[in-house]
């Protein structure tokens, strides 16, 4: 449940014990920010295309136009270095009473293959259609897993902005 004091709602990562606002947040959520940090603890945000199974966060580095090689990304380089990462998904909207956000700590790790793979694709074929016209591969390539380790919620009460 969001909180009613504006005040962030911690909850632990296990499935079923998010409030049920912050689950469907970031199930819903069509773009969130993936915070990395190398070894020296210099951050780097980029924006993500993401699917959520209840435990962790899916995200492929996917046939997108790069500048690099996929495995060059500075965001694939950092997490080599520091697994540690953070991704936010939000809602704006005008009407600042519907503001609500959920940040996800967690632990990330690069997939290339396998079961878990699989299923991010899976789920990330289900979600966007881009990925079906662009063909995402299920069977392998490269992609962040975002093992949740800690999650924050927090949603306009209504009764003014509170820290």
């Amino acid at each position: 449940m969001p909180s009613q004091s504006g005040v962030p709602l911690r909850a632990p990562a296990a499935p079923g014990a998010l409030p049920d606002a912050a689950a469907a947040l970031i199930a819903e959520g069509r773009v969130a920010r993936l915070a990395t940090a190398d070894a020296e603890g210099q951050p780097l945000v980029v924006p993500i295309c993401y699917a959520w199974d209840g435990a962790a966060l899916f995200s492929a580095i996917d046939a997108k136009p790069k500048a690099k090689p996929a495995e060059s990304l500075k965001r694939i380089r950092n997490i080599k270095e520091n697994d540690k990462v953070c991704v936010v998904v939000d809602r704006y909207d005008e009407d600042w009473r519907a503001l609500r956000y959920a940040i996800v700590q967690g632990r990330a790790r690069l997939l290339t293959g396998g079961p878990d793979f699989t299923r991010g694709a899976d789920l990330l074929l289900a979600k966007y259609p881009q990925y079906r016209e662009m063909r995402l591969g299920r069977d392998s390539g490269l992609m962040i897993k975002v093992e949740v380790e800690k999650v924050t919620h927090w949603a306009f009460s209504g009764e003014g902005e509170r820290d």
